[in-house]
């Protein structure tokens, strides 16, 4: 344990999965500088769902997007003016890895580690860093995370600090609507791109398989109309509550299961350390830190992490029986 009271930035700007694949790393850090004062840039969509996280002193919004999709070059100088009126960091780390977060990461002052170019697919990205960690792109991406961040401050890697981890956010009072004397399952039933998406008819399939209470989660208006024709075609699907982010991870830490697509909703059922399984088809087990309680399905089509192929729809060839067996030994 050290007793330095370092100034830490991590620069994880985005998207949802990523940013609670990365937060594992606080409480490592803080393991071994209990003293650390950790800030965390990140697009500000998603700073709600670090607001107020105890191992974090300040999380600092950055409006890339929003800069990109209104060209408010106001909107940019007085971002770029922010980033670099910060006090001074003992040290930077991109936990990302895009051109765009290493070129945040260069506008903050002090010293930036990143992944080396042969870590990531931008590899311009590097050429921002002071120093580098060589961390293998097609690793487990929890892992990647880890060894980037433990490997710029010093800290030996050690699974068990993942294993072993603590619920990464915040748990409050059980959400009102949750049945109170059942066990409880959500499906997240959208994701990024179509081919990440289980088609809802195997969904429907899947739920009347299992004689629980099954919350279907969403996001998009479009998916809200998926969850509503599921729990049409069902008896025990339910159409959950539209949620702001801290709702829904407060959700599924009281959740018995959650079942989903590969995206930022059913990563959380490992940060909060519920039960889950996590459906693959153009991406692969990768994404997921597995353990006695998390487990991914994988379609049969092989994947190339380096050049994914998002016109592999074989997530469909995954049985809804498949995964009802898979559900019951965890419930």
């Amino acid at each position: 344990m050290n007793s330095a009271k370092l100034r830490i930035a991590i620069v994880r700007l985005s998207a949802l999965g990523d940013i609670v694949n990365t937060a594992v790393a606080l409480q490592i850090v803080y393991k071994y500088y209990p003293n650390a004062q950790i800030d965390w840039y990140v697009e500000e969509a998603f700073a709600p769902i670090l607001q107020n996280h105890p191992l974090i002193h300040e999380v600092i919004r950055v409006p890339i997007k929003r800069i990109k999709k209104t060209k408010n070059f106001q909107l940019l100088r007085e971002t770029i003016r922010n980033l670099r009126s910060r006090e001074r960091y003992d040290q930077i780390i991109d936990a990302q890895g895009l051109l765009k977060s290493a070129i945040v990461a260069s506008l903050i002052r002090g010293k930036v580690h990143g992944f080396d170019r042969n870590s990531i697919r931008e590899k311009l990205a590097a050429v921002f860093y002071a120093t580098t960690s060589s961390v293998p792109y097609e690793m487990n991406v929890i892992k990647r995370n880890v060894l980037v961040i433990t490997e710029a401050l010093h800290i030996p890697y050690n699974e068990n600090d993942i294993l072993q981890k603590e619920p990464l956010f915040v748990q409050k009072e059980r959400p009102s609507f949750l049945k109170e004397e059942e066990k409880n399952i959500a499906c997240v039933i959208g994701a990024s791109w179509p081919s990440k998406c289980y088609p809802k008819e195997q969904f429907a399939t899947l739920c009347s398989t299992l004689p629980h209470p099954i919350y279907l989660i969403w996001g998009s208006e479009a998916e809200r109309l998926d969850a509503q024709w599921i729990a049409e075609h069902t008896t025990n699907a339910i159409v959950a509550p539209k949620m702001t982010l801290s709702e829904l991870v407060n959700f599924i830490s009281h959740c018995n299961l959650i079942i989903g697509n590969d995206t930022g909703p059913t990563h959380m059922a490992w940060a909060m350390n519920r039960p889950s399984i996590t459906l693959f088809g153009p991406t692969n087990e990768r994404m997921i830190y597995p353990t006695t309680i998390n487990l991914g399905i994988k379609s049969p089509s092989e994947v190339n992490i380096l050049k994914i192929n998002r016109h592999d729809f074989s997530i469909r060839l995954i049985s809804p029986e498949t995964i009802s067996r898979k559900a019951q030994e965890l419930l």
